[in-house]
């Protein structure tokens, strides 16, 4: 399986070119260092016996073909392609006449063995930086095994880049893998979120529906042998709520089995929603149903971000519905103020309210999702019993300033 390159912040160039970019630089460098340039009165390093004979110099091209070689299979297989920069920087140090591995001919295997622990699971970076250090061993071992002269020291230092650079891709490797578990956290969360907020629309357009459905059904059911007509007319109601609460849910089920089946984990968008606008329309099917809705607006109504006109709606809208299951009230009031950086939202109703046990937290889905709505925009939220009786429900938005509208 090819290895997963690390994206490289010099440029486009692969993986491959930076590592015989490194050998050529070896190279040149190595040249440089054997000859005497502008201002120096003899070279940094003797040329040495063989370099500038034919059979150095046909080590040294051996050396470059296998270091090309590895260079081309580095993403591929990026350990078959470290061997064999090994074994290039391993056959251009003899026609040099030193005693160690030169850094010039490593870096190279450097460049390498950073790609390598970068880009594969960390045996395989641990396998990279034991054969180098081998093979820095391994050369040091067999000329003392010939009785040549080591450059120990130079060598050691040779293998601390190596150890440096074994250090960096790990490093690179760790921060692409916390990276990914990053994105697949937020991609997670972003699932749960958006299933949490269908269940918040869901339940607030159920909850309404199935509110206004038994009160049609009740009235029905208590005038269909005296007021056939007035039945039907409910009865129709019932139907019509059922209809659109039906279609509704399709619409949220679709929406998130889309949610279900995103492969890049973002959150499907549900379909077009209400807003402040579509009051009228609740008062009137809440109306149609028996208890009457009042809408008040207070202040100059202006374009408001999508995310507060659907709460708001919302939010509105279960407090109604929390009104016609359980206050027995024949009508209630809705205000909406529209104040400087801020929508307000009260309702209020002068029946019985609900039950205490309601009240408790946790005890209703209702209250929860309103909460819930209120904080998600760090509005303020209270309700409770009015002081003159009823229930009151009260809600603070603030309106950000240069909100995005679309």
């Amino acid at each position: 399986m090819p290895a997963t390159m690390p994206p490289s912040p010099l440029g486009k160039l692969p993986p491959g070119g930076w590592a015989a970019l490194a050998w050529a630089a070896g190279l040149v460098f190595t040249l440089l260092l054997r000859v005497r340039l502008p201002g120096q009165e003899s070279a940094d390093v003797p040329a040495g016996v063989l370099i500038s004979r034919w059979d150095g110099i046909t080590a040294l091209t051996l050396a470059t073909l296998l270091a090309l070689g590895g260079c081309a299979l580095l993403v591929k297989r990026p350990l078959t392609a470290l061997g064999l920069l090994l074994l290039a920087a391993t056959t251009a140090s003899f026609p040099l006449g030193v005693g160690e591995i030169p850094l010039a001919q490593f870096l190279a295997v450097d460049v390498a063995l950073y790609v390598v622990t970068a880009a594969r699971p960390r045996p395989a970076g641990t396998v990279a930086l034991l054969l180098s250090l081998g093979t820095l061993a391994g050369y040091l071992t067999t000329r003392l095994a010939f009785g040549w002269s080591v450059g120990t020291t130079a060598e050691l230092a040779v293998a601390l880049t190596a150890v440096i650079a074994w250090l960096l891709g790990r490093s690179t490797h760790q921060a692409r893998a916390h990276a990914e578990q990053d994105r697949t956290r937020g991609a997670e969360q972003a699932v749960v979120a958006e299933r949490l907020r269908i269940a918040r629309e869901m339940h607030d357009m159920v909850a309404h529906s199935i509110g206004i459905v038994a009160l049609q059904a009740g009235a029905a059911r208590r005038v269909i042998d005296t007021q056939p007509d007035r039945a039907r007319d409910a009865l129709a109601e019932v139907e019509k709520a059922s209809r659109e609460t039906l279609a509704g849910l399709r619409r949220m089920l679709g929406a998130l089995r889309r949610a279900d089946s995103a492969a890049d984990g973002r959150a499907a968008h549900l379909p077009e929603m209400p807003g402040l606008a579509d009051l009228g329309r609740l008062a009137e099917a809440t109306t149609a149903a028996g208890v009457r809705v009042d809408v008040r607006t207070v202040g100059e109504p202006r374009p408001l971000p999508p995310e507060i006109e659907l709460s708001a709606f919302r939010i509105v809208q279960e407090a109604v519905t929390n009104v016609v299951r359980h206050a027995e009230a024949p009508s209630c009031q809705v205000t909406v103020f529209h104040g400087a950086g801020v929508l307000t939202l009260t309702v209020e109703d002068a029946g019985r309210g609900p039950r205490p046990d309601r009240l408790a937290p946790g005890s209703s889905f209702g209250l929860v999702g309103m909460r819930e709505r209120v904080a998600l925009l760090h509005g303020e939220f209270t309700a409770g019993p009015r002081p003159g009786g009823g229930f009151r429900v009260h809600a603070r938005l603030p309106v950000p300033s240069g909100a995005n509208l679309s």
